[in-house]
């Protein structure tokens, strides 16, 4: 195949697309004979993954625009014909949120769909994630799309993907739907007038929102006490879609509304108030605090924009505020979702739930003390709410699902994290403990008593250079001086030659899903082994196309590095248990693994990072 040049791209983009506001911005660029931008927005195509789409919005076919919305939603309607049954009777749920152009990518989407005969099931108006497999399942759809950058910055957008069962995409249907948007790239459609009335298109905004909320108030435990009660909370959507359906699950639960940030509570694409809108980072919920300090308030709960992820804060004796870390209230939840199936007479050994890799290893204690099922995945809800099916339908009751970036699935209606069902279940406990006149972290304290202190850092470096990225995990695999592994694989690879401590503590497990090892006690074993066998090979798949490992050290330490799929981060997930539940030695031990991690691992001064 001949590779074209610059311009012959550029003439190719020209052609195709009539969307006049990228089109001016690749003419400039053409006119300017800017060939080092028009390669970056040209040359290679933005990647469908199990993530769908996620990318800046602009001109190109490495951005997010009308034309590259086309092509994946055409090559998902042809891939869907045919490796769905009855795809076109049983068609497509499709919504989107207040992001900008977010409208007019679901009506394209809807466009490509129709034009093969598949019935589209719209959310017309802008609404949350959960609404979108929520559906999918409800109406045995053939599959679902969102248009939605969750928490990314205000110029992303993403085209997000749930097949038949609800649940994201995973491999292999990511690589049969990527390849079939390249033999469906040419955009065929631009014409969405009238979209909304198409005689294959259907409103099912009010009937899926009535059995949302109903499937979801199964959940509310006691309607008098959630009625009666005398707390109070703030809540911030982040400028997203989230107060209205907030508000009205906050109703099916009987519990009182939420006190408004007045300067958050609008859908505003341009999220003027935050840097970044994701409750997550630091500062992010201070208007909410400096809301609720004012009325005397001493609990925030908030959305991120897209309504997926749940977040808390909480005031505590002394005045000072308790940010809630993911991993907290995963705990949390955990241990909430076990009363109440227990109310419910389910048996512990019934109940499943699942974390993902990088989160807290609370979880499996707690499982381990209590006796329900426990299973970790891959990190992202594809894997979380793919296992939860499966364990389902052999006959499990799906009891919680949760990744640290606060991310919560509390029951299977909605297979994937559910921000909107997460923040009325957490109000609902809280106005019990409120009730008895104990806080949330007081019940979290309870749950460290039972099960032992676990404490947490996770963080990330920008790295926007893929070779540097490949560089850092390279110095960490192969690296060199006497402290590291020798690890021999097959003939003419390189040996593995990881760190054998962190931070002065004995590493005592590897397990590396990029190259493929997983091995214990490797502090007791000999630094030269062979591990080609099939002993070493992990549990969870492994891929060459991105970086991922995860450290344990003996001081009760776990540490994961992995790159992000969405962004161009160094992720890193960093927790330690003291066996003794001595708090002061397992910050420390923290503090220490967290200053190996920058100037061991990533030597981020070294990299400019």
């Amino acid at each position: 195949m001949t590779l074209l040049s610059t311009l012959q791209l550029a003439q190719r983009w020209l052609a195709e697309d009539r969307d006049p506001q990228t089109r001016r911005q690749i003419e400039a660029l053409v006119a300017a004979n800017d060939t080092p931008q028009l390669e970056l927005l040209l040359r290679t195509p933005v990647e469908f993954g199990t993530a769908g789409l996620r990318a800046r919005m602009e001109a190109g076919y490495a951005r997010l625009n009308q034309l590259t919305v086309i092509s994946a939603s055409q090559g998902l309607a042809a891939f869907v014909e045919r490796a769905v049954a009855d795809a076109c009777a049983r068609g497509v749920v499709i919504g989107h949120d207040h992001r900008h152009h977010s409208a007019v990518f679901a009506r394209l989407a809807a466009r490509a769909f129709v034009d093969r005969g598949i019935r589209v099931h719209l959310f017309p108006q802008i609404g949350p994630t959960p609404q979108v497999p929520f559906a999918v399942r409800r109406l045995r759809a053939a599959c679902g799309v969102m248009v939605t950058a969750s928490h990314n910055p205000k110029d992303d957008n993403g085209y997000k993907v749930y097949w038949e069962n609800g649940a994201q995409i995973k491999p292999p249907l990511d690589e049969g739907i990527a390849a079939s948007i390249e033999a469906h790239r040419v955009p065929l459609s631009w014409d969405v007038d009238g979209i909304d009335a198409h005689a294959l298109v259907t409103d099912v905004t009010a009937a899926m929102l009535d059995a949302y909320y109903a499937a979801a108030a199964q959940l509310a435990q006691d309607p008098a006490l959630n009625r009666g009660t005398a707390l109070r909370y703030v809540y911030t959507p982040m400028h997203g879609v989230g107060a209205p359906f907030a508000a009205r699950m906050l109703q099916a639960f009987s519990l009182p509304p939420y006190v408004p940030v007045p300067a958050q509570i609008e859908p505003d694409p341009e999220f003027p108030t935050v840097p970044f809108p994701n409750p997550e980072e630091p500062g992010a919920l201070d208007m909410a605090k400096a809301v609720a300090d004012a009325q005397g308030i001493g609990l925030v709960v908030a959305n991120d924009p897209d309504a997926d992820r749940f977040a808390a804060a909480e005031k505590q004796r002394d005045g000072s505020w308790l940010m809630f870390t993911g991993d907290q209230l995963g705990t949390v939840f955990a241990a909430y979702v076990l009363e109440m199936a227990r109310a419910r007479g389910i048996p512990d050994a019934r109940l499943a739930m699942v974390n993902s890799t990088v989160s807290s290893r609370m979880l499996a204690a707690m499982a381990a003390q209590e006796g329900f099922y426990y299973a970790d995945t891959l990190t992202g809800f594809k894997w979380m709410a793919n296992e939860l099916a499966a364990l389902h339908a052999q006959g499990y009751e799906v009891g919680l699902g949760y990744e640290e970036a606060i991310g919560y699935m509390i029951h299977d209606h909605v297979l994937d994290k559910d921000g909107v069902t997460a923040l009325a279940v957490f109000v609902q406990l809280a106005a019990r403990l409120h009730a008895e006149g104990r806080r949330v972290g007081d019940y979290l304290e309870s749950l460290y008593a039972a099960y032992g202190y676990y404490v947490s850092a996770n963080s990330y470096f920008v790295c926007p250079d893929p070779a540097k990225m490949d560089r850092i995990f390279a110095r960490i695999r192969y690296g060199p001086g006497a402290e590291r592994t020798a690890f021999a694989r097959a003939q003419g690879e390189p040996p593995l030659r990881y760190p054998r401590t962190i931070g002065g503590f004995p590493v005592s497990y590897i397990r590396d899903l990029t190259v493929g090892l997983e091995i214990g006690d490797v502090d007791r074993l000999p630094a030269a082994l062979d591990v080609a066998g099939a002993q070493y090979q992990p549990k969870f798949p492994v891929s060459a196309s991105s970086h991922m490992i995860t450290f344990e050290t003996r001081n009760g330490g776990r540490l994961t590095m992995r790159t992000s799929g969405t962004e161009p981060k160094l992720k890193y997930y960093l927790e330690v248990r003291n066996a003794d539940n001595d708090r002061a030695a397992a910050a420390r031990d923290l503090d220490i693994m967290a200053r190996a991690v920058a100037d061991e691992l990533v030597q981020a001064a070294e990299n400019e990072l």
